[in-house]
């Protein structure tokens, strides 16, 4: 009879000593991990990492960095062969390990999918498992060279500081970068989400190549002096004086890292020159190029930067890689501008993907909730009778507009650009306001996107006089510098550190573009879209300034408050009008382009021809909330129903019923299985939880109304029917054990499941107080005694 073992089980005992008879040792294998579920203690959200089962890495000769070619999904030895194949594709393919070979097996057989021909094969006995030998052949065959070649030196040395310093993800993404250059290729895209670490994953790709003794001199090239100075930061951690800022008065040719700005090296506008990068750096100076959010400044003249160096390797960042669509015939347009503006057609192919979706699902990311507003003005529209009705007036001179002046306006206007409507802000601006007070006050780090810089004016000071007006309502004491507009014409990046850094200040900044791109601040909550948006581009741009999770805060979510209807840009493709070809901005002067997002960023002294218009009733309804989670691999809003309805399907299927349920549950270990086999590894419950205001409930309660039907009972309500329905076990013990208990289920009743299996709960002053552990040895070992309360606990 075959015997039942776990998982872990069928590791130790089956599937470990099947592969060192195939000649794999302990060093070649890694139990790869991300960052894993989120379980809850005391208030505060912690993770578990989540192990994939084993990544085959094949070393060669003595190099000391070996190179994963393969992954295995471990299954309990009673499972088929082939059970979870698909998860493991899905593994290997999507949440991007970037490895060729993908296998299952339960110890006995094994399945495996070869990523290079598509095929899947029959169940093989453990016998026949690759050996190291073959997978290197078959891995060299596909990738095209052999890892002892030159060229792939970097691919075999080691992270400076191990493994630790890397996400799971960001070494795939140096892998699929090394390999493509190992195979003879310079150039390369790398698509990251915003948060997740691109600059970290360039510096370790360059200090790797530069280990290896293939790395002469580094350009890297950003668009702000604020991403300059970030990446410098991340740079000098690893290189140290090695990397060196370029300033217009220092070209850092002594330097081996030179990170430097569009604008310092003259290479920002069409208008310019390049004579700093020219007269400065020859021709192939540099033996590596990058170009940091690949998809900005794409008509300016940073082109040369490439074709200056044509010899070196040349890589791409970007969260948003832009296609360019240029119209039939247009002139001068398929030499520069698809070099700088096509990051597909120039680079290819991105060499490695992870977006945003995966970055939530790994936990890497902070989760996305999405509550979505119609304003009645902007569904019905305004017509110009009833503009001219309610007498508009020049909100510079106070003066009243004429009818003919209206007309003209009207026809090429969109709201808060031309037609200024103070009814509309000050809706907008309450609506939101109730929103930050319902959902953790008004004090959270909030970005508004606002149509231009005298809307994020007028947006700062009703935010403004809201938060003066509610600390007045309360008796609170007010803090100064609440909301601040943040806009390149406003000097913005002067208040960008203590928007960053400050917890007692600077709490919402109002911007038209200033942090769409690049710009790390962790701290914010809340991304607010007063604006329309047209670009997929700068949408994603725009809402990546959310995703980093802040462990100080205990953020792990953020949410996006969508008057727009922004938000029905995800999921789009990232393509893209060339310059003064877009049927919307009919090529006006003014244009900019911002992560590919036109919009009309005139100088204030431009719109004279700009009206104010009072006396409109504004009405916002709700319409709708909606949960970010990935759908056919992309970020896709759905409702919360329909979130709910996928989190269920996946309980279900790991716990068909309740009692299976309540089993898994009960086992810290058995549930934290449990917990990452839900989307987002967990943090689904979490979301579900805040969502349905239940945070007086532990997650068993949560999940168990959402998979079974159970009526939920508060924390207090399970703690109170467990001293009811357990009375007769509880007086069949000695008082001062029963009192122990009691006091136990307190502590749940004070923090649910974690508080029961917090390793501190015998030192909390009511279990000592009622007799602790002494106590509880009346009844057999105090560790079984804990157990078999909290099963009673969920019984109840």
């Amino acid at each position: 009879m075959i015997p039942n073992y776990s998982e872990s089980d069928t590791r130790a005992k089956l599937i470990n000593p099947a592969l060192y008879g195939c000649g794999w040792k302990e060093d070649n294998i890694r139990r790869e991990v991300n960052a894993g579920g989120i379980y809850e203690i005391g208030g505060k959200y912690k993770r578990e990492q989540k192990f994939v089962d084993y990544v085959l890495r094949i070393r060669v000769g003595n190099e000391p960095e070996p190179v994963a070619v393969a992954l295995i999904e471990a299954k309990r030895n009673t499972l088929p062969p082939g059970h979870g194949m698909e998860q493991a594709k899905q593994y290997a393919e999507a949440e991007r390990l970037n490895v060729p070979f993908v296998f299952t097996c339960n110890g006995y057989k094994f399945v495996e999918y070869d990523h290079t021909t598509g095929i899947t094969s029959p169940a093989r006995p453990m016998t026949q498992f690759p050996s190291p030998v073959e997978l290197r052949r078959r891995y060299e065959t596909f990738m095209g060279f052999s890892l002892e070649d030159e060229a792939a030196r970097p691919m075999l040395t080691p992270y400076t500081g191990g493994d630790s310093v890397r996400r799971y993800y960001q070494d795939a993404a140096i892998r699929a970068t090394l390999e493509k250059i190992a195979a003879g290729g310079n150039r390369a895209l790398l698509s990251l989400a915003t948060g997740a670490g691109k600059t970290r994953i360039v510096v370790h790709l360059l200090k790797r190549i530069a280990d290896a003794g293939q790395l002469r001199r580094v350009l890297f090239v950003c668009d702000r002096t604020e991403l300059r100075d970030q990446a410098l930061n991340a740079f000098q951690n690893v290189f140290g004086n090695d990397a060196q800022a370029v300033s217009s008065s220092n070209a850092q040719k002594n330097a081996r890292i030179l990170v430097a700005t569009y604008q310092t090296l003259d290479i920002d506008t069409t208008d310019d020159d390049a004579n700093f990068f020219l007269t400065h750096y020859p021709e192939n100076y540099f033996s590596h190029i990058v170009i940091d959010e690949a998809h900005r400044s794409a008509w300016g003249q940073w082109s040369i930067v490439l074709t200056h160096n044509p010899a070196a390797i040349q890589i791409g960042l970007t969260a948003t890689p832009r296609q360019l669509k240029v119209k039939e015939g247009a002139p001068g347009l398929e030499n520069d501008l698809a070099i700088t503006a096509d990051n597909l057609k120039y680079f290819g192919e991105p060499v490695y993907e992870y977006d945003m979706s995966q970055g939530i699902k790994d936990g890497y990311l902070a989760a996305c909730d999405i509550q979505k507003n119609t304003v009645n003005l902007d569904d019905t529209g305004i017509s110009i009778e009833d503009v001219i009705a309610r007498n508009p007036v020049d909100p510079i001179t106070g003066q009243r507009v004429g009818p003919e002046r209206i007309r003209e306006i009207y026809e090429k206007t969109s709201y808060e650009d031309r037609i200024l409507l103070p009814d509309r802000q000050l809706a907008m601006a309450e609506n939101l306001f109730d929103y930050l007070l319902k959902t953790g006050g008004p004090e959270q780090k909030t970005i508004i996107y606002c149509v231009r810089d005298s809307h994020a004016d007028q947006i700062a000071a009703l935010m403004n006089n809201l938060y003066a007006q509610y600390c007045r309502k309360i008796d609170k004491p007010r803090k100064e510098h609440y909301a601040f507009k943040c806009t390149a014409q406003s000097s913005g990046n002067d208040m960008l550190p203590d928007f960053k850094a400050s917890s007692t200040s600077y709490f919402v900044a109002t911007t038209v573009d200033l942090l769409t791109t690049g710009v790390d601040v962790p701290r914010v909550s809340n991304i607010v879209f007063f604006r329309y948006v047209q670009s997929p581009i700068a949408f994603y741009q725009m809402v990546g300034r959310g995703a980093r999770i802040y462990a100080p805060d205990n953020k792990l979510m953020f949410h996006v408050y969508d008057y727009t209807n922004a938000t029905a840009l995800f999921g789009e493709e990232f393509i893209t009008d060339a310059p003064g070809q877009s049927e919307e901005d009919g090529g006006n002067e003014y244009d900019v382009s911002d992560g590919g997002e036109t919009y009309k960023e005139r100088p204030e002294w431009v719109f004279t021809d700009t009206i104010e218009v009072v006396g409109f009733d504004v009405v916002i309804t709700d319409a709708g909330r909606y949960i970010i989670t990935q759908v056919d691999g992309k970020a896709t809003p759905v409702t919360v129903e329909e979130y709910k309805q996928r989190v269920a399907a996946e309980l279900v299927n790991e716990a068909p019923d309740l009692p299976a349920f309540r089993r898994r549950w009960v086992e810290p270990d058995e549930r934290k299985t449990l917990m990452q086999r839900l989307p987002a590894n967990g943090q689904s419950a979490l979301l579900i939880r805040e969502l349905e205001s239940m945070t007086d409930y532990d997650l068993y309660d949560v999940l168990a109304e959402l998979g079974y039907g159970l009526a939920p009972r508060t924390l207090q309500e399970r703690a109170d029917a467990f001293n009811y329905k357990q009375a007769t076990w509880l007086n069949a013990m000695p008082p001062t054990a029963a009192a122990t208990v009691q006091a136990l289920v307190g502590q749940f009743a004070r923090g649910g499941t974690a508080e029961l299996e917090n390793s501190h709960i015998w030192q909390t002053q009511e279990v000592r107080q009622a007799g602790g552990v002494r106590a509880l040895r009346a009844l057999g070992q105090p560790a079984e005694v804990l157990r078999d309360t909290k099963v009673r606990v969920f019984a109840a």
